[in-house]
């Protein structure tokens, strides 16, 4: 691979994917893309040096959208891919992205123990608390009593809490952010790609079309940044109590980080350091049939 050297340092345009996103005109997705632009921008990392890896749903098209390397992977199973991404090679950044429905539904049980793990990624999940891609069923994260076409009459189930969820589970940076709120989701970004650990932004992305109980004048009004707080990240009992509270006032911000858990690949002496080397990787299949693999996929 030739790697392209430039004198200027690179900008967020120089993050935007080939392709425009078809997302509907409003969705909260587009300021999470664009901070993600600008988050690793500030950063000074270049496109080859992260990967992008998503599941399947409205936000998980981010990977088009954004210049990276990038994976679109099975419903609900890009944590376990991005953990294969970053085992294989510790000097790339990986992200992960993906909706509520993709994370705390269908991969939920890899979220559970990605968080066990302190797998070292970044996960950013655009929670619009309801199924987009399928036209408005009720997600994992919907209010109780929310009336959705599988629910006509209301919803039953009690949402799910990711915020309280990560942090039992094992997860070392555990954060909540508005997509009208840019200036901090970037700041969260930033510092969840700088954290060596399994980093979770939860973020409210309104969906204009199909959710019309969580719109962005809903989080307006009840939305509270923890920074205005003097909240403490590493009291992880205030953490769980502040993620709680939900009704007139709802925390955004840095709930929890613990910086002295040791990522997984820092625990394992052969994935400490760099890329797998590849006298450490069998010959699992020879090159014709590595080349009919690829023109089969072509």
């Amino acid at each position: 691979m030739t790697i392209e050297l430039r004198e200027k340092p690179l900008t967020a345009k120089d993050f935007k994917g080939k392709v425009d996103p078809d997302w509907c005109p409003g969705c909260g997705d587009f300021a999470l893309l664009r901070a993600t632009q600008v988050s690793v921008a500030d950063l000074g990392l270049s496109p080859h040096q992260i990967v992008c890896v998503s599941g399947i749903g409205c936000s998980s098209n981010f990977p088009g959208y954004f210049n990276s390397y990038g994976m679109h992977t099975l419903h609900g199973r890009s944590l376990a891919v991005a953990t294969g991404v970053k085992m294989a090679n510790q000097t790339l950044t990986v992200l992960v992205t993906g909706g509520d429905g993709d994370g705390y539904g269908i991969g939920g049980n890899h979220f559970t123990h990605t968080a066990r793990r302190n797998v070292d990624l970044t996960y950013l999940v655009m929670n619009n608390q309801i199924y987009g891609l399928t036209t408005g069923q009720v997600s994992p994260s919907s209010s109780l009593g929310m009336k959705t076409k599988s629910t006509p009459f209301g919803n039953i189930e009690r949402p799910v809490n990711p915020i309280t969820s990560a942090i039992m589970n094992g997860a070392t940076y555990v954060a909540r952010g508005f997509s009208g709120n840019m200036k901090q989701l970037v700041r969260l970004i930033k510092g969840a790609i700088e954290h060596r650990g399994f980093a979770v932004i939860d973020v409210f992305s309104p969906c204009v079309t199909f959710n019309r109980d969580n719109t962005y004048d809903f989080f307006r009004q009840r939305i509270s940044p923890l920074e205005d707080e003097n909240h403490d990240p590493s009291d992880w009992k205030t953490a769980c109590e502040r993620a709680m509270e939900w009704d007139e006032k709802i925390y955004t911000g840095l709930f929890y980080q613990d910086q002295a858990v040791q990522p997984l690949h820092a625990l394992e002496p052969i994935l400490d350091g760099g890329a797998l080397p590849v006298s450490h990787v069998p010959e699992a299949i020879t090159q014709e049939q590595r080349a009919r693999i690829i023109q089969r996929m072509m």
